[in-house]
């Protein structure tokens, strides 16, 4: 996988653990939102965002393992907020996992409603 992380200042610097673009080539594995879910009872883990998020991406981290990858490969996530005035916090737990010095590039939305009313969803897209 190539992988080069792309900054300028005549944009924006970014406002948390991520970069303002990525440019990767290699073979893509684009990962379906992740809301939430315990992958043995299938439960909703967690009432806070805090919680939610990590186990949004302990799901995503799952599924990249099963395709040769893990979240330094990720170039791209989005994710969905329940209520943007919970982007601190998933911020904080999202910088966890994601070292700002190399992390992916990344959109934050707030939305009206998440399957199953949980607080947070994450997609990304990795490149091996």
């Amino acid at each position: 996988m190539s992988r080069e992380i792309i900054r300028t200042e005549s944009a924006p610097a970014p406002v948390g653990p991520y970069n303002q673009a990525i440019a990767a080539s290699g073979r893509l594995i684009f990962v379906a939102g992740q809301i939430p879910l315990s992958p043995t009872t299938g439960d909703i883990v967690g009432t806070d965002v805090a919680t939610q998020t990590e186990q949004a991406i302990v799901n995503l981290k799952a599924i990249l393992e099963a395709g040769g990858a893990t979240l330094a490969d990720v170039a791209k996530t989005t994710v969905f907020l329940k209520d943007m005035n919970d982007f601190a916090a998933m911020n904080a737990v999202y910088a966890n996992h994601f070292e700002a010095a190399i992390a992916p590039a990344r959109a934050c939305v707030e939305v009206s409603r998440l399957p199953k009313d949980v607080l947070v969803e994450i997609e990304c897209i990795a490149v091996v």
